[in-house]
């Protein structure tokens, strides 16, 4: 254990929340080690006993749900609404789901043969766990993003050893509790603090078996380049400069109504946010008239009020990169068209007002970079091809949505874009959805959670294969080789693959014959 601290301020007020000491890699090693130690038995256990340990943290949760919900809003300046709908919600309904499923995607089953030639093989493909997963979770979404990984870590019977973001140390002690003090077996879930690349090395160093990480695309790389030298696998869940696309035949309100929520929740701050709003030229005023009535009608303000639409970045450090990339795109010829009241008071602060540029340039931070921020860009274009090809100019594909009323329409249009979830007539949620994986082409990362297909990222694949054939003393293939097991062989590719039925026929012939070697003793 270190001595050093780091303090956990509320972004809105400033007001301390908390001081939180410092864990060294020596310590995460042996949080590691007991994890280690403990997952062998609780993998062991029956899957009805790890689910009954989870329901526990669900009910926890739940008896806490204000409180979390508060304190998820003061660690990290998003509005009670928003710390309620999209995390504390989210988790639950996820828990929910990963128990019902869980069982079933750990089943064992049996593979159906691949040749008749192989009769006698009878192959069952299992399950499971990796054994020790490390999780390094972001600031944004501090409390859902996590704990869907660690149930689904711990229901697929692994440890978990989780790291979250310095700057949500408060909510991630109160999530540690929720999985702490239910009654799990000792060291199977261990919660650490060290600085982000600090506790990337140190979970590499110390042996985790996966690693999941959520954030930023540049820590993404280097986590993966140093896991990559230890074969450590990893899901890595990255950053997003998402394209919603909307049609001349969209319904203009319901779309400038759900491009304000997944823009400007969270102040913007989430990966799979809208940002290229692209439009169909010939509703483009239209649509803006609409999503300007909207950005204009925001109410920002502390996050403890509940009439509050939007409220402040994380951190000073996150409104002073936003700003800064909004300045590069003013400079490039882009302008403001739309933006949202802000109390003076509050802008000395760490608040944002709602911004809606136009005129961007193709290079610059809102069309190349994701804006973790309120702010949102509108690009006209004249057909869908020239709306996917815009739409998919772009390093990241996280996300990506289609606002028309013709939902095939759409949904050949969604079938064309690079990225790992498509949303028709809506947008950001899908990450609400425990039944949808989540996770993006290109530089918004590699694997995914969430999901059946995220709980499948928990387990490794083992395959046990059984010889049935009654009094067999050897496989035809083995050992003493000959003439005799060449041409057995050869009789096989012509049975199989042989041009013409008289070669298949000659083939069969001598398979039959080679096939007697089975209960050959020589």
């Amino acid at each position: 254990m270190s001595d050093k601290t780091v303090e956990n301020r509320d972004p809105a007020t400033g007001k301390l929340i908390g001081s939180y000491r410092l864990d060294d890699a020596q310590a995460v090693r042996g949080l590691i080690a007991r994890a280690r130690a403990a997952q062998g038995t609780w993998a062991s256990l029956p899957y009805r006993d790890r689910s009954l340990a989870l329901k526990r943290v669900g009910a926890a949760v739940a008896a806490r749900a204000d409180e979390l919900a508060a304190l998820i809003a003061a660690n990290s300046g998003k509005t009670l609404v928003d710390a309620l709908a999209t995390e504390v919600v989210p988790a639950i309904l996820a828990l929910r789901y990963y128990r019902s499923r869980g069982k079933g995607l750990l089943a064992e089953r049996r593979l159906g043969g691949g040749s008749i030639l192989m009769f006698n093989k009878r192959s069952r493909l299992q399950k499971v766990p990796f054994g020790v997963i490390g999780i390094i979770s972001p600031w944004n979404y501090p409390f859902a993003i996590p704990f869907a990984e660690i149930v689904m870590a711990l229901l697929a019977g692994n440890g978990v050893v989780l790291k979250v973001a310095s700057d949500s140390l408060a909510v991630g002690r109160a999530l540690a509790e929720c999985f702490e003090k239910v009654g799990l077996p000792e060291g199977v879930f261990a919660y650490a603090n060290l600085p982000g690349r600090e506790a990337g090395e140190a979970f590499i160093e110390g042996g985790v078996d996966k690693l999941f990480f959520t954030g930023s695309t540049e820590v993404g790389r280097e986590l993966m380049a140093k896991a990559g030298a230890r074969l450590i696998p990893v899901v890595l869940e990255l950053g997003g400069n998402d394209a919603a696309i909307v049609r001349a035949d969209a319904d203009l309100d319901r779309a400038a109504a759900g491009i304000l929520w997944s823009g400007f929740s969270n102040a913007g701050q989430s990966c799979g946010g809208a940002q290229r709003v692209l439009v169909d030229e010939t509703v483009r005023d239209a649509f803006v008239a609409k999503l300007k009535e909207r950005v204009e009608g925001l109410r920002i303000g502390v996050g403890s009020n509940l009439d509050m639409d939007m409220g402040c970045m994380a951190s000073a450090r996150q409104k002073k990169l936003v700003e800064d990339q909004v300045a590069r795109c003013l400079a490039q010829g882009a302008r403001i068209i739309a933006q949202s009241p802000l109390d003076p008071a509050l802008a000395k602060g760490n608040f944002l007002p709602a911004l809606v540029l136009d005129k961007v340039a193709p290079d610059s931070p809102a069309m190349r970079e994701e804006i973790f921020g309120p702010v949102v860009a509108i690009v006209p274009f004249k057909d869908d091809d020239e709306a996917v090809r815009i739409a998919n100019d772009s390093a990241m594909g996280l996300t990506a949505s289609v606002w028309s009323r013709d939902r095939r329409a759409a949904r050949a249009i969604a079938a064309r874009l690079r990225a790992g979830a498509v949303m028709i007539n809506d947008h950001l949620m899908s990450h609400g959805l425990p039944e949808t994986p989540w996770g993006g082409f290109g530089d918004s990362g590699i694997g995914r959670t969430h999901a059946e297909t995220g709980f499948l990222e928990m387990l490794q694949t083992r395959v046990v294969v059984v010889d049935i054939l009654p009094g067999a003393k050897k496989d035809i293939w083995w050992h003493p080789y000959s003439e005799k097991v060449y041409k057995g062989m050869l009789a096989i590719v012509r049975l199989v693959a042989g041009p013409g039925l008289g070669l298949r026929l000659r083939g069969a012939g001598g398979v039959a014959k080679f096939f007697l070697r089975y209960w050959d003793r020589s």
